[in-house]
C-alpha cells in the first residue's frame, strides 16, 4: 500500500498564489534537501506520520474543500507524492503544488497546478535550481521569486528576460516577511514596469509565524 510521511493535514485559508484568500486543505509532506535561510516551515523536515495515499485522500474529502494545496518541505521528494497528487485529482477538486524548483516535475499529474520556486541568491541555495523544469510550466502554473534584498530583485529580473518567464507563465514576486519592506519591492517592480504579481504572504498577516496556518 502506497504511503506518505505527512507533517499534517489542516483547512485554512491559502496565503500565497493565485488562489490566495480561498478556503484550502493544505497537505503538508515531511522532508526537504534544501536549507533556505528564511525557510519558515523547518519543523517539516523531520518527524511525521507515515499514512495510506487512500487515507489521506479520505481525510482531506472530509473537508469537502475546492482546493487542496500540497506542499512541505518539499514534497517531491518523496515518490509517492506524484500518486498522491493524481488521487487527490481523482476529487474533483483543484490541486496545487508548491513546490522548491530542485526536483523533476515532469511526472506531475498534468491537472496540478504547479507552483514552482527560483532560489534566489539571498536564499543560499541558489545552486539547487532545476532549470530544465521551467520548459515544463504551462499557462495555469506560476513561478515564485521570494525577494531578500535589491540584488535578489536584481537577479530575478535578470531571470525573467533570460528564461522569457512571463510569456510561460504568471511571475510571482514575494518579500521575505519581516525583511525587506513590501513597499520598497513595490516601487521596484512598478519603476521597472515588471509583467510580475507582487504577492504578500496572507497567513503572516493574519496569524503571525503560528505553525499550521
Amino acid at each position: 500500500m502506497a504511503q506518505c510521511r505527512i507533517t499534517e493535514i489542516f483547512y485554512s485559508l491559502q496565503g500565497e498564489s493565485r488562489t490566495v484568500g480561498l478556503p484550502t486543505v493544505f497537505v503538508r509532506l515531511t522532508g526537504c534537501p534544501l536549507r533556505c535561510g528564511y525557510c519558515d516551515t523547518e519543523y517539516a523536515f523531520y518527524g511525521g506520520e507515515k499514512m495510506a495515499i487512500t487515507d489521506i485522500v479520505e481525510q482531506v474529502a472530509g473537508y469537502n474543500p475546492r482546493y487542496v494545496c500540497v506542499t512541505g518541505g518539499e514534497p517531491l521528494a518523496q515518490p509517492n507524492c506524484i500518486p498522491l497528487l493524481t488521487a487527490i485529482c481523482d476529487l474533483g477538486v483543484e490541486v496545487s503544488l508548491e513546490t522548491s524548483g530542485a526536483m523533476d516535475i515532469t511526472r506531475v499529474d498534468p491537472r496540478v497546478v504547479k507552483v514552482m520556486d527560483l532560489k534566489t541568491p539571498g536564499s543560499g541555495e541558489e545552486s539547487k535550481n532545476r532549470y530544465s523544469n521551467i520548459e515544463l510550466l504551462r499557462q495555469q502554473d506560476q513561478l515564485k521569486f521570494v525577494i531578500c534584498n535589491r540584488e535578489d530583485y536584481d537577479w530575478a529580473r535578470t531571470k525573467l528576460d533570460e528564461y522569457q518567464l512571463t510569456e510561460r507563465c504568471e511571475v510571482l514576486f514575494s518579500p521575505i516577511h519581516g525583511e525587506l519592506k513590501p513597499a520598497d519591492l513595490a516601487d521596484w517592480i512598478v519603476e521597472d514596469n515588471l509583467p510580475v504579481r507582487m504577492q504578500l504572504q496572507l497567513h503572516k498577516y493574519l496569524w503571525g509565524d503560528e505553525k499550521g496556518r
